[in-house]
């Protein structure tokens, strides 16, 4: 047996890492719950039968959607995914049919409730909803994915069996149906128990090695040893600690939640970044801080900074779609510079200096260690490794047009997690589009109508950089906040 991790059929590791442990035992509390969700909206409703066997067929390609954990008896052993034996695809794959007059609103507003529910830890840890009755014929599809399956760019590349690149595809053989596999608690807890004599005397002579190879270096050259210690201490002290003051607005944390999404042409946004000589992404945490820096004033507490985490991908081309690869960057979120330009130059000097940071992947590095704690533990903890108000992600899907089932994707809106922070925010940019989704707590964000404008007036504020380009309303219109100096200008998903 090699010193690498077991793979599966589909090349992944077929243990849980430490980091994938903790996401996976939060699945049962409401507070670290960190389950990944999507809301595709589809220009028209396709076949039941037809989608449902796009599910069947990708269940077999991709084997994570067949596999479930299992976690032994007495922690002798790290969980494993296997393929379930008992797999009933018709509870993943459901159907339900939106009330009129069939709104994005009233999508998200369901997606909500499934974001909040636990996923049953007992089988393959996603589901898939096809919600009909959408204006003008459409339908949505709402994939629920425990973050414990993969991140959000890994689950780009691991679900892209599920689409096709023409309405019509040629028909396609059922690909082979994997081998089930019989494993109970009680049995993996006795393979780690007849591994363990092996796995102690490993961990032994790599602990003895490592340390007579750090006893070589040290005596050889001190100096440096010492040097490269502090330094990397110093850089986790950067990494985790905080960077700037919480905002007293943000502050309280509950179990309700709400989501609200704008559209923006990827064009547009780039021109915009480009204008400023920043990124896509330097360009979107800008409209984000502009949006933050309205709704401060709006409610009479201006702030100048707040603690952002932006996640920042790790996962090399080497790397398998499964697990997690990302590291979480703190930024002091610059919402009190007004001007959009001098903000995306801000950010992205933060960013860059970031990015360098030795211990970037800290977090990951203290994971066995965490994994070890208790629930009860893990919960007070929930939001402290990243020590920020809000959290923004950035999820790159695909270029061109695709299809699922002879429906044509239009917008991908993504829902993330709650992991103590007061507000999530996905950028999503699929097929020419981007989509912006915040999701908060109605403890900290107590207006939604207020925040709907601020959202949109933050990023047409970026926008302007680079020509008449707008934000359009997606989750909501501009005739409910009739407070509202912009235009009312509707939305595709209305």
């Amino acid at each position: 047996m090699g010193d690498g991790p077991e793979l599966d059929a589909d090349g992944l590791p077929e243990e849980l890492s430490a980091f994938d442990q903790i996401l996976h035992r939060g699945e049962a509390n409401p507070r670290t719950r960190s389950g990944i969700m999507t809301v595709e909206v589809l220009d028209t409703t396709p076949d039941w039968d037809v989608f449902r066997q796009r599910f069947e067929y990708a269940s077999r390609k991709v084997l994570r959607l067949r596999q479930k954990v299992v976690t032994p008896t007495l922690p002798t052993a790290a969980p494993r995914w296997v393929v379930d034996p008992d797999l009933n695809l018709d509870y993943h794959v459901r159907r339900l049919r939106v009330a009129e007059p069939g709104t994005l609103r009233q999508v998200l507003d369901i997606a909500e409730v499934a974001a909040q529910s636990p996923l049953d830890i007992s089988r393959p840890l996603w589901t898939a909803t096809l919600l009909e009755g959408l204006q003008d014929g459409r339908a949505a599809l709402m994939v629920h994915l425990s973050h414990a399956v993969t991140d959000g760019v890994g689950g780009v590349e691991m679900f892209a069996n599920l689409y096709d690149l023409e309405r019509d595809p040629p028909p396609q053989p059922p690909p082979p149906l994997p081998i089930p596999q019989d494993l109970s608690p009680n049995d993996l807890m006795r393979q780690g128990l007849t591994r363990l004599p092996g796995a102690i005397a490993g961990g032994v002579r790599d602990v003895l090695f490592g340390a007579a190879q750090a006893v070589g270096h040290a005596v050889r050259d001190p100096m440096s040893r010492l040097g490269s210690a502090i330094d990397y201490a110093m850089s986790g002290a950067r990494v985790l600690g905080p960077v700037a003051d919480p905002s007293p607005l943000l502050r309280r944390r509950s179990l309700a939640s709400r989501s609200e999404a704008i559209d923006i042409e990827f064009g547009d946004l780039h021109r915009a970044a480009k204008a400023a000589g920043g990124s896509i992404n330097d360009a979107y945490l800008a409209g984000l801080c502009g949006a933050l820096r309205l709704y401060h004033e709006a409610k009479g507490i201006p702030v100048d900074t707040l603690p952002m985490a932006v996640p920042v991908n790790l996962r090399s081309e080497a790397d398998p779609a499964g697990g997690n690869r990302f590291a979480g960057v703190n930024l002091a979120a610059p919402i009190g510079l007004q001007d959009p330009q001098a903000r995306i130059a801000n950010i992205r000097s933060q960013m860059t200096s970031k990015r360098e940071e030795r211990a970037i992947d800290m977090a990951s590095a203290v994971a066995p260690v965490l994994s070890l704690l208790p629930d009860s533990v893990l919960e007070s903890m929930a939001g402290s490794i990243v020590n920020s108000d809000v959290q923004a992600s950035n999820v790159p899907v695909y270029a061109g047009d695709t299809f699922i089932a002879g429906a044509k994707i239009l917008r991908q809106y993504g829902i993330g997690p709650l992991p103590g922070v007061a507000m999530m925010v996905v950028l999503v940019s699929r097929s020419g589009y981007c989509t912006i989704t915040t999701r908060y707590d109605r403890a900290s964000v107590n207006d939604h109508q207020l925040w709907a404008q601020c959202l949109l007036a933050g990023f047409d504020e970026v926008l302007a950089l680079g020509g008449d380009g707008r934000a359009v309303p997606a989750s909501f219109t501009l005739d409910t906040a009739p407070s509202s100096p912009l235009s009312s200008n509707g939305s595709t998903a209305q």
